[in-house]
């Protein structure tokens, strides 16, 4: 059943109204009309099976239904952090982390970063990675859509560390302890209903330099290998979310 975000505005005791994209999306798209269901959620605290009443231009009014109470969030909440990559590869990281479940991106610039940043386009920018996000979170029925920050500096993104429980940072130089190596005791000493603030970061196509990695160490990160073999910069960052997720239970993993 096709899923929108709307804002918590948007909703009355017994109605929404769903405007903009979203109601051009379900009149001329999916083209819909009066009685079909949907669900509308604030991405927040409410959801809701609603049925269409009325489609007009720029606009739907739908009734509620009835109440959903489904929660398809993660109780370890996982931030991938992604020196900016080339082209629009950052652009698949946020659909394909959005649709595994992470909760929030932080780009940031490294030392090796490629991309040439401009801030006078990251407006744009944001705008574009955030409805990517929106729609891949209304395809995967999250609750939630994932937060996308500023891009932060190297020395921005460490001084954050201290806000998440455990920090991993994916190098392809690291020939001891691997992902699953400083996930496990971590998982196990969780109590089984307690949540987590987990940080992956990923470096850019060049790797992190040995500064850096003796930076992260000294911001308490774990350094962390993804196995034997080496991955793209776009694709390290959804294995381990993967692995996260699947080390925590949420896919079927311990």
């Amino acid at each position: 059943m096709q899923r929108y975000f709307v804002s918590a505005e948007q909703f009355n005791e017994h109605a929404v109204i769903i405007t903009g994209d979203d109601a051009r999306h379900i009149g001329k798209v999916m083209r819909g009309k009066p009685g079909d269901k949907l669900i509308v959620s604030d991405g927040n605290s409410r959801e809701a099976l609603v049925a269409i009443e009325s489609i007009e231009t720029g606009q739907v009014t739908a009734n509620i239904v009835e109440p959903l109470a489904m929660d398809h969030e993660a109780r370890i909440r996982v931030t991938v952090a992604q020196s900016l990559p080339k082209g629009d590869k950052m652009e698949t990281v946020i659909q394909r982390c959005t649709e595994i479940g992470a909760v929030s991106f932080v780009p940031f610039l490294s030392e090796r970063t490629i991309v040439q940043y401009d801030a006078k386009k990251e407006g744009k920018r944001l705008e574009r990675w955030r409805k990517i996000a929106k729609e891949a979170a209304e395809q995967s029925h999250r609750n939630r859509i994932p937060s996308i920050e500023q891009p932060l500096s190297w020395k921005g993104l460490l001084s954050s560390f201290e806000a998440y429980h455990l920090v991993c940072y994916c190098y392809e130089k690291e020939n001891g302890k691997q992902l699953r190596d400083a996930l496990k005791p971590f998982i196990e000493q969780l109590a089984p209903d307690a949540s987590a603030e987990v940080l992956i970061v990923v470096g850019p196509e060049g790797g992190f330099s040995e500064k850096e990695t003796m930076e992260a160490d000294q911001a308490g990160a774990v350094s962390v290998g993804l196995g034997k073999r080496i991955l793209r910069a776009e694709t390290a960052g959804m294995a381990a979310l993967t692995c996260v997720l699947y080390e925590s239970g949420e896919m079927g993993g311990m």
